[in-house]
């Protein structure tokens, strides 16, 4: 099969299409040939070496939508030709989604979004985990009041969804041609990058990685959230810091897909790549401003 890899790093054009083995499925494990995969920035971090692995033949991709190929020994509840959509976690590895096959433990999949194309679907899985999990992480009572940051973007628009459902009051800071999308999107109030909310909020999601920056905004005794280890700011004003790091889960992907059924959560594409075109959907990627995933098709 075709996979999209790195050998050595650097920008858009270290990627390249290796002709690699069809992957078996172990047990506890389901193959699934890939309709569509999202490129993530995480995959721009791979690229880069942010995350080691110098040496070694790195797959990319994390999210996968399509149908189960093949299940390995001891599933149950999935057979071949289910619609699925999953999260292949982690950094360094041989082999990621951006590939015609990928095999994913059996609990790292949910029934695809009824209803939803392939490509949109495919969006779904990273962004929605990280922002269903940070909200949870905030651990807020419904009316109070959170800032979420990067709002624009697709994990940040999704926190915003997420926050709103949850009965959070929604300040959503983002680019200053941002407004109406991210009111679209449920936020209660807008605030343009570099700007300030009216007064203190109760929690800071995050999503652009503000660090201090954003602590400020916070009141004392507040909550902030990161969406990457090691990122977050020192504690202060007795602050609660909370990190997130996603991770596969099945079961909170099922009920993420069910309230995108539900219309109740919008999942944004901002353009389609073939899976031969990789280099220029990294290239994409590169560019300031994208609002929504981009996505490879198998």
């Amino acid at each position: 099969m075709v996979a999209a890899v790195v050998n050595g790093f650097g920008g858009p054009e270290r990627v390249e299409l290796a002709e690699v083995p069809v992957p078996r499925p172990a047990a506890g494990q389901v193959r699934v040939r890939v309709g569509a995969a999202g490129l993530n920035p995480v995959d721009a971090g791979v690229r880069s070496g942010i995350f080691g692995g110098a040496g070694e033949r790195l797959g990319l991709g994390w999210d996968v939508a399509g149908e189960i190929d093949e299940t390995g020994p001891g599933v149950t509840g999935w057979s071949r030709g289910d619609r699925v959509v999953g999260l292949h976690y982690g950094t360094v590895k041989p082999l990621g989604t951006h590939a015609e096959y990928v095999v994913l433990d059996a609990g790292a999949v949910a029934a695809a979004p009824a209803g939803v194309d392939v490509p949109a679907a495919a969006a779904l899985p990273l962004a929605g985990l990280t922002a269903a999990r940070a909200v949870d992480q905030l651990g807020l009572t419904p009316g109070s009041s959170v800032l979420v940051t990067g709002a624009a973007g697709v994990v940040g628009g999704l926190a915003v969804q997420l926050a709103a459902r949850a009965g959070l009051v929604v300040t959503a800071l983002a680019g200053p041609d941002d407004e109406e999308l991210v009111r679209s999107l449920g936020a209660a109030a807008f605030v343009p990058r570099g700007g300030t909310p009216a007064g203190p909020v109760d929690g800071v999601l995050d999503a652009a990685v503000l660090g201090g920056e954003a602590l400020t905004l916070v009141r004392d005794g507040g909550v902030y959230v990161g969406l990457i280890p090691n990122h977050a700011p020192a504690a202060e004003r007795g602050i609660r810091i909370e990190e997130q790091e996603v991770a596969a889960d099945g079961e909170l992907l099922a009920r993420l897909v069910a309230l995108v059924e539900e219309g109740a959560l919008t999942l944004r594409v901002a353009e389609v790549f073939p899976l031969a075109e990789a280099v220029k959907a990294h290239e994409r990627l590169a560019t300031p401003g994208v609002r929504g995933r981009i996505i490879l098709t198998a």
